[in-house]
C-alpha cells in the first residue's frame, strides 16, 4: 500500500505553509492567483485527497449522521441500511446507528437524545410509522435547529421524508389479478398498525372497487411480516372463502408462507390459486413456483436520504434554509411464474 499523502507533504512540495494550503483547499480569498495555481498543481500530482472529516472539524462540524432503525429482521429495513450506508460513505460520512427493538412500545426518546448528547450532524429516522408513536417527535425535533431526514411516512408537507409509494404497490399487483382475469381475489395484510401495510391494501381495495367488487372483508387475513403468520394467513382464506382465485400477499416472507399453505390444502399455484407478493426479496424468484411481486427499491430510500440530509446540512452550514422535501419512489411489478393465468 502507497504512503498516504498528506497536507503537510502538499506544502513542503510547493513551498509555502500548511496554512496557505488550508486556505486553497477552503477556496479562501486570501491567496495570490500565483500561490494557489502552485499548490493546486502539487495537490493534483501528489494525488493528495482531503479528509471530509478533517475539513468538518476544521469548521466546527461533525461529520456523523445519526440513524435510529428498526426490523432489521426483515428485508425492506436492512437493505434500506445498507443503502444509507453506500450513500453516506461516498459523501463522507460516518454513521452511528441506534435500534429500537420494540417500536410500538418505545418511541425512541433515549435513541435520539444519545444522539444529540454526541452532537451529530444529522438524523435519518427510519423506525416504521406505527399508530401514533411519531406525532411526539415531530414537537421535539421542531424545538431543535438539528436536519431530520424521516423514512417511509405519510405525506407531510412541512417534514422531509423518503417513501415508498406502497399504495401504488397494492394497486399494481390487484390490477395484474384483475387483467389475467380473476374476480374472487384476496389480501394478505401486515399488520394493521404499520401505516405501509394499510396503504397497500388500500391499494387493494381501491381496484377491486373499480372492478365492482364488493364483500371485501371476507377476502381479507392479516399477518406480522413472517412466514408463519403467512402460512395461518393463507389456511383461514381458503377455509374461510372456498372460491378464492387469487390472493395478494403484502411481503414476500408471507407470500412464502401462503405458497406453503396452498401446497398443504391441495391448491395447486397457479393453476387454482394465483398469488403475488411485495418486496422482491432476491429469493423470490426460487420460490416454487418463482413469485410474481411488487418490487420496491429500498436501497434507494436510503441513499436519497443521505443526499436529502446532506443538502439540508450544506443549506444550514451556509447560514441558509431550505424548505422541506419530499421524495416518493413508485415500485414496480415483477411478474413470474405464481400468477399467470394458464389458458383452459
Amino acid at each position: 500500500m502507497g504512503k498516504i499523502v498528506t497536507i503537510k507533504d502538499v506544502a513542503r512540495e510547493a513551498g509555502v505553509s500548511i496554512m496557505t494550503v488550508s486556505r486553497v483547499l477552503n477556496n479562501r480569498p486570501d491567496v495570490s492567483p500565483k500561490t494557489r495555481k502552485r499548490v493546486q498543481k502539487i495537490i493534483g500530482e501528489l494525488g493528495f485527497a482531503p479528509s471530509e472529516l478533517a475539513r468538518n472539524l476544521s469548521h466546527g462540524r461533525s461529520s456523523t449522521l445519526g440513524v435510529v432503525s428498526s426490523g432489521l429482521e426483515f428485508y425492506g429495513p436492512s437493505r434500506t441500511l445498507v443503502g444509507i450506508e453506500k450513500k453516506a460513505n461516498e459523501l463522507g460520512y460516518s454513521l452511528m446507528v441506534r435500534l429500537l427493538h420494540s417500536p410500538l412500545e418505545s418511541r425512541g426518546e433515549s435513541a435520539l437524545n444519545d444522539l444529540i448528547a454526541h452532537q451529530v450532524a444529522g438524523i435519518i429516522w427510519a423506525v416504521a410509522e406505527i399508530g401514533d408513536q411519531r406525532e411526539w417527535l415531530y414537537g421535539h425535533l421542531a424545538e431543535r435547529a438539528l436536519p431530520v431526514v424521516f423514512l417511509n411516512i405519510k405525506n407531510r408537507s412541512d417534514t422531509t421524508f423518503v417513501a415508498m409509494d406502497n399504495r401504488m404497490g397494492g394497486k399494481l399487483a390487484t390490477e395484474h389479478l384483475i387483467k389475467q382475469g380473476y374476480q374472487r381475489i384476496g389480501i394478505i395484510a401486515g399488520p394493521q398498525e404499520w401505516w405501509e401495510a394499510r396503504d397497500r391494501e388500500s391499494g387493494w381495495r381501491e381496484i377491486l372497487a373499480e372492478a365492482g367488487i364488493g364483500d371485501l372483508q371476507s377476502l381479507k387475513e392479516s399477518g406480522d411480516w413472517s412466514a408463519s403468520s403467512g402460512y395461518q394467513a393463507m389456511m383461514n382464506l381458503l377455509a374461510n372463502v372456498p372460491d378464492l382465485e387469487a390472493v395478494f400477499v403484502s411481503n414476500d416472507s408471507m407470500a412464502l408462507g401462503a405458497l406453503q399453505a396452498a401446497a398443504v390444502y391441495g391448491r395447486s399455484v397457479p393453476q387454482e390459486l394465483a398469488v403475488v407478493g411485495f418486496d422482491d426479496i432476491p429469493e423470490s424468484a426460487y420460490f416454487t413456483p418463482p413469485l410474481t411481486t411488487v418490487r420496491q427499491d429500498v436501497l434507494e430510500v436510503g441513499c436519497q436520504a443521505v443526499s436529502m440530509l446532506n443538502q439540508q446540512l450544506q443549506a444550514h452550514y451556509n447560514s441558509g434554509h431550505l424548505p422541506a422535501q419530499s421524495a416518493i419512489l413508485e415500485p414496480t411489478l415483477i411478474v413470474r411464474q405464481s400468477s399467470i393465468r394458464e389458458p383452459t
